[in-house]
């Protein structure tokens, strides 16, 4: 579905295609084209971010009187598709689309006026301390103990699966300061230095070869009262509230653009003479994803504008979550059918950016099978899409 845009929306696109031709930088462009993840090394996002700083447009979805450029949905969505499509690198959403609108949300004065400069500047690079080796889903029943001694918690447990953990100076922490009642009730939203003594980060390596997400272990660690977020024992207001930026963020514009790329490998690959797009298989399997995409557009509005009015999307946020995710799949599936043979290959140095080293098959077959493979966590990470379903059916049949 293509949208008529309004004149202002036009000569909007062209100043974001302008921008990016004159300040995207060719390396951080390959890069972001090379990613096979959600996210991209912070050694090409950061100096990206640091560039939209400058421009004033690294926060597109944040309200002006915290730095946001006072955008509406047309115009978030053109930056997020023309961004896409120059390959620039997508930017951490821990920091800008997760913790920064909670502390909007809950912070105190003196959390917003110390954390939310930093969060645009890329002075921080946050991680999210959520899932446990026992908690995952089923967060509540998170067992990190906190235990208040005068101004500080002290911290012993675990957390896991924890993205560029390696990478970050901050984290957002769920911990556990009350087991008695409802689990949910004992919980206690924190912000924490990942310098502090005691904290122990150990890699995990992906399907994909890849180092992206790690266990943290806490042994004595002592945060800060100071860094709490909300009340004690209520942090699962705020870690609701974060997952609904978490399930509603991102951009479809992004999908767009894969299966775009999907098409012109379709075209250009080809089996015993024909090329893999005449297959009649594969173009009904593509046109269902060009379906499925419309409907996570449609939705993805919903929820945006339900966000950008200060209201709670409800289902409509696990039902973007569900579709975005199972979408992503179904496209990486028809990229790593269409590249063909050289799509199984495994060219974990090729695909470094600056990479000095020659690709066997054509370039785009080179990421096809690393994102499929790191995508299928899609749909778990966030909260898995058969809890989404469980979700929906409470809130919208009652069940």
């Amino acid at each position: 579905m293509k949208l008529a845009l309004e004149q202002r929306h036009e000569e909007f696109r062209e100043e974001v295609r302008a921008f990016l031709q004159e300040n995207l930088p060719a390396d951080l462009a390959e890069a972001g084209r090379l990613t096979t993840s959600v996210f991209v090394e912070p050694e090409f996002s950061l100096p990206w971010q640091r560039i939209l700083y400058e421009k004033g447009w690294v926060a597109p979805h944040w309200p002006e009187q915290y730095g946001g450029p006072g955008w509406d949905e047309m115009q978030k969505y053109i930056f997020a598709s023309e961004c896409a499509r120059a390959g620039a690198p997508s930017l951490s959403p821990m920091g800008l689309q997760m913790v920064g609108p909670c502390i909007m949300g809950f912070g105190t004065q003196a959390q917003k006026d110390y954390y939310l400069p930093r969060i645009l500047a890329g002075e921080d690079y946050w991680c999210q301390g959520y899932s446990e080796p026992g908690a995952g889903s089923d967060l509540a029943s998170l067992k990190l103990q906190a235990v208040s001694d005068g101004e500080d918690y002290v911290l012993n447990g675990s957390k896991i699966w924890t993205t560029h953990a390696h990478h970050a100076n901050r984290m957002f922490c769920l911990v556990r300061t009350n087991s008695d009642g409802k689990p949910q009730r004992g919980i206690t939203f924190l912000l924490l230095d990942m310098t502090l003594p005691g904290i122990k980060v150990d890699p995990i390596i992906t399907l994909a070869g890849e180092h992206e997400v790690n266990q943290i272990f806490f042994d004595e660690v002592r945060v800060p009262k100071s860094g709490r977020l909300g009340e004690e024992d209520d942090g699962w207001t705020v870690a609701k509230y974060l997952l609904e930026f978490e399930r509603g963020g991102g951009s479809s514009a992004g999908l767009e653009v894969a299966l775009e790329r999907v098409a012109a490998i379709a075209v250009a690959e080809s089996d015993n003479g024909a090329t893999v797009a005449r297959d009649s298989g594969f173009a009904r399997r593509y046109a269902d994803a060009c379906i499925a995409l419309e409907a996570v557009k449609i939705t993805e509005q919903r929820v945006a504008a339900a966000l950008a009015g200060g209201q709670n999307p409800g289902a409509a946020s696990s039902m973007l979550k569900t579709a975005r995710t199972e979408t992503m799949q179904r496209i990486d599936e028809l990229a790593v059918e269409a590249a063909g043979p050289y799509g199984n290959v495994e060219q974990i140095t090729a695909r470094q950016p600056g990479a000095n080293m020659e690709m066997i098959g054509p370039r785009h077959s080179v990421t096809a099978m690393p994102r499929y493979l790191n995508n299928r966590a899609g749909s778990i990470y966030g909260g898995s899409n058969e809890v989404q379903r469980n979700v929906m059916a409470k809130l919208l049949l009652g069940l």
